[in-house]
């Protein structure tokens, strides 16, 4: 299974533990708001919480490519928040694992409800 379908069934799921066994012990993450490098420790206290919250949804997620040494991705993110944007990552695979990811993100305003 590709590590794309991997990330895709874990966040279904909301498996924090399944979504995290698929980034490398030196995971780095550049936060694009910030451009601040995060490593996985805190990367996966980010995750722990915003899937146990209940709040955060992705949707329209899509594979754009992927090889064995990179990931593109692109979704739609609700975060706990009431945030909502349109995410693009970027992630360097090695040996199977992600390795560093880089985002970018446009912010969206909530669609209304009819």
């Amino acid at each position: 299974m590709s590590i794309y379908k991997k990330m895709e069934k874990a966040t279904t799921n909301k498996d924090a533990d399944a979504f995290l066994a698929l980034f490398d012990d030196k995971f780095e993450m550049v936060r694009h708001q910030t451009g601040t490098i995060v490593n996985k420790a805190a990367f996966s206290e980010m995750i722990r919480k915003m899937m146990a919250s209940g709040q955060m949804s992705v949707s329209k997620e899509r594979l754009i490519y992927e090889n064995d040494d990179i990931l593109v991705e692109h979704s739609i993110m609700d975060f706990p928040d009431g945030t909502r944007e349109a995410v693009m990552g970027v992630h360097i695979l090695k040996k199977g694992k992600i390795v560093r990811t880089e985002t970018g993100a446009t912010l969206l305003a909530k669609e209304p409800v009819m």
